[in-house]
């Protein structure tokens, strides 16, 4: 199965290298923010820089969007899986077209009110997680898989 992981860098980043016993068993590319801590921590991955800052930022929102649409034809997914934030979303929003299902985790630190992004990117994913059942009651499609890290 070939993975695309689009995250921040940081904690959105170190909840998707928790992961790492599942996406090592596949081929993959990572979409992520051009920062220090990120490029240390993926040294040896094939990664995307994505453009920088995305919060609020409507020129570079625009550019991911271009980007996301680069790289889904480049790369063709199966599975374009997301821990946050907003670089998720131009990215959820094509995935479908390329032929990619798309799996979204709210962060660790969403415990009671959603995050802006998991908002935003809930319609488009095929595949809703949660850390906390609790916010089973804003997500009702979303399964709780418990605490990643």
């Amino acid at each position: 199965m070939r993975v695309l992981i689009v995250c921040s860098s940081g904690g959105h980043l170190t909840q998707a290298l928790a992961l790492r016993d599942w996406w090592s068993q596949h081929e993959r590319s990572w979409v992520t923010l051009p920062t220090e801590d990120a490029r240390s921590r993926l040294v040896g991955e094939h990664v995307v820089e994505a453009h920088y800052p995305t919060v609020r930022n409507l020129p570079n929102l625009l550019r991911n969007f271009r980007l996301a649409r680069g790289v889904l034809r480049e790369v063709r997914p199966d599975l374009v899986f997301s821990t946050g934030a907003a670089i998720a979303l131009p990215f959820f929003t094509q995935a479908h077209h390329y032929g990619a299902r798309t799996a979204f985790l709210e962060p660790v630190d969403r415990i009671t009110t959603p995050s802006l992004s998991g908002r935003l990117v809930y319609p488009f994913s095929d595949a809703f997680l949660v850390q906390w059942a609790s916010l089973q009651s804003v997500y009702p499609d979303a399964r709780d898989i418990g605490v990643v890290l």
